[in-house]
């Protein structure tokens, strides 16, 4: 927070010293910070954890600082406070990923109540422009990641090019629309409680399939496809073999694979068969990552089905997308969850 004769001077001293994302932001007033701080239910020092690469002490206070300049409302703090406690557990390998030349940003899937609390928007432009919840909850986290994380383009975020994600790259699953369970039921967690699932993705890569009721192959049209951008090789995943992938089905295409009587789980495992390389396929796009073996061998673009985060997102329609990934670091991208604290959070008086 600066001292500034107003907040015209005071954005213009937020953009100087580098402490925004390029936008323009909602001034961190005292007044503002300390309503975000008491919507989280916890004390402003409480320390969640070193958010890397720069170290610095993710405390409620700086939490709620960046989430003010970000817009979130109140009732939003406590997915900011998931959110980030996800991308601090150690098997998300933040500072590594914060570094990489790679265009990985963390892609947040919100399931469970607070979805509709907090009207978190998981259908037609989900992930584009238009959705207050949205683009505040994702963008708060990815200020946190550059003021708290000390991540700048080009000095300790080494992205080569980026993508729009790294604003804001937040969604809800669209549970009603979707023949399965939750995904955050397919994690393990109850139907009521409120989760955030992470990985570190790229932007969403469209994939475009037309249903025809008339042919019994169209549920594996749809899955050849889907495979065939998973396993591009251009990606990551299928250079370096592994890491966890992302796929948002629009309804549409979900309830082509559901009514073939696929699970979540079926439809999972199913694509992470399918999503393969020969070796001498990707050794002829790409030399340095590739070890050496038989051409023919099949290379798999992720290793175990469950690395392939499905879920329901998106207007039904043509398109659904798939999210390749870094596929890197000390734990190759793994996917994270943290449940949401709704039940921390307080009902504040009007002034």
């Amino acid at each position: 927070m600066f001292n500034a004769v107003n907040e015209a001077e005071a954005l213009e001293l937020l953009h100087q010293s580098g402490c925004t994302d390029g936008l323009p932001v909602v001034i961190p007033t005292r007044d503002r910070v300390d309503r975000l701080v008491l919507a989280s239910g916890l004390d402003s020092d409480v320390d969640l954890g070193a958010m890397g690469p720069g170290g610095g002490a993710a405390t409620v206070e700086k939490l709620a600082i960046n989430a003010v300049m970000a817009g979130c409302l109140p009732d939003q703090m406590a997915v900011v406070l998931a959110a980030v406690r996800a991308i601090l557990q150690p098997a998300f390998d933040l500072g590594e990923m914060q570094s990489t030349t790679h265009s990985t940003a963390p892609l947040m899937i919100v399931n469970g109540p607070v979805v509709g609390h907090c009207d978190i928007a998981g259908g037609f432009g989900a992930l584009g422009p238009g959705h207050r919840a949205n683009a505040s909850i994702g963008r708060a986290v990815r200020l946190c990641m550059m003021n708290i994380g000390g991540a700048r383009p080009g000095v300790s975020d080494m992205a080569l090019l980026g993508h729009p994600g790294k604003f804001s790259f937040c969604l809800a699953e669209d549970e009603m629309s979707s023949p399965w369970e939750p995904l955050a039921t397919a994690y393990g967690y109850s139907s009521d409680e409120s989760v955030v699932t992470i990985l570190g993705a790229e932007a969403p890569h469209s994939v475009v399939f037309t249903n025809d009721a008339d042919d019994k192959d169209s549920p594996q049209r749809l899955l050849r496809a889907l495979a065939v951008a998973i396993a591009n090789t251009g990606s990551n995943n299928a250079n370096l073999s592994g890491g966890a992938t992302a796929i948002a089905l629009n309804p549409e295409h979900a309830q082509v694979l559901a009514d073939a009587g696929m699970s979540r789980s079926d439809v999972q495992a199913e694509l992470q068969r399918m999503a393969v390389n020969t070796r001498g396929q990707i050794r002829s796009f790409n030399t340095g990552f590739i070890a050496a073996g038989d051409d023919n061998d099949l290379i798999p673009a992720v290793r175990r089905p469950t690395d392939i985060v499905l879920f329901v997102a998106g207007g039904a329609g043509l398109y659904s997308a798939v999210f390749p990934s870094w596929a890197a670091g000390t734990h190759r991208n793994s996917v994270v969850h943290e449940i949401v604290a709704t039940d921390a959070t307080c009902e504040l008086p009007w002034k």
